[in-house]
């Protein structure tokens, strides 16, 4: 189901909790939110769209949508300074980002992984697992 885009920072703010097998179907409010917004934003995060929860949904360098539950960023590296917009926000703001992260997360079966990524994806993933960490940029 497509939800609406939370606007109200102090939501945006409040703190998320973690995902269980039980939250397997944000998934797809997440992935169908995300393709309907295709053209202004790569990423959400499941505060967003009004769920405070540990989850993002992001598109892959293939322009796949990705989900992924309770993601942590594991190992960083090569700092840069960047502007970056947000659905839920007017305007850009600035944000210390890594040019390669190593994130640990639960696939969308609750299976453990880790996977890196590197250059936009990166960022679009840190930006993501901001709002899961209730950071607003």
């Amino acid at each position: 189901m497509i939800r609406p885009i939370m606007k109200m920072e102090a939501f945006l703010a409040s703190p998320c909790e973690a995902c269980t097998p039980q939250d397997a179907t944000l998934a797809c409010d997440l992935i169908d939110t995300l393709e309907a917004h295709r053209e202004r934003c790569a990423g959400l995060g499941a505060n967003m769209i009004g769920i405070r929860k540990r989850a993002i949904a992001f598109f892959d360098e293939d322009g796949f949508a990705r989900v992924m539950f309770n993601p942590e960023i594991v190992s960083c590296a090569g700092p840069y300074d960047a502007e970056e917009g947000c659905l839920s926000l007017l305007g850009t703001r600035k944000a210390t980002r890594y040019k390669r992260i190593r994130v640990r997360f639960q696939d969308r079966d609750f299976h453990e992984r880790e996977e890196s990524f590197i250059g936009f994806i990166a960022q679009v993933v840190q930006h993501e697992i901001d709002h899961c960490n209730s950071v607003v940029i």
